[in-house]
């Protein structure tokens, strides 16, 4: 029985990565990704969704004016780069050995490859 509370939700992105966009209006340009937001399942990538925003006079912005602000976009839009031969590949997950304990990790679906460190 699938828990009705609680849920954790899973992303196939991680902070750090480098992620190719395969939709949108920045659709096939990289970056790293910056931050995740996993309940709006949404991610920040660098240079990517790059929008003009009007920030008033502060201590911090004493002049104010425009700022250019990469706004996050949906975690379906962008896939992690293989870290062989530098193609966006889909994720897949499988569970290995190490010192007697046994984790997670991502694997690349185009080469086999573990994408975590």
């Amino acid at each position: 029985m699938s828990r009705k509370f609680n849920k954790q939700n899973k992303l196939h992105i991680k902070r750090g990565d480098v992620v190719k966009v395969i939709s949108g209006a920045d659709k096939g340009s990289t970056g790293r990704v910056l931050m995740v937001f996993p309940a709006k399942e949404r991610v920040l990538v660098e240079g990517v969704n790059v929008r003009t925003k009007h920030q008033k006079p502060s201590q911090e912005y004493p002049q104010g004016g425009r700022l250019d602000r990469e706004m996050p976009i949906h975690v379906s839009n962008v896939l992690p780069i293989d870290p062989t031969n530098n193609e966006a590949t889909r994720v897949g997950r499988t569970k290995i050995e190490e010192n007697g304990k046994s984790r997670w990790v991502r694997v690349s679906k185009l080469s086999g490859e573990v994408i975590d460190k």
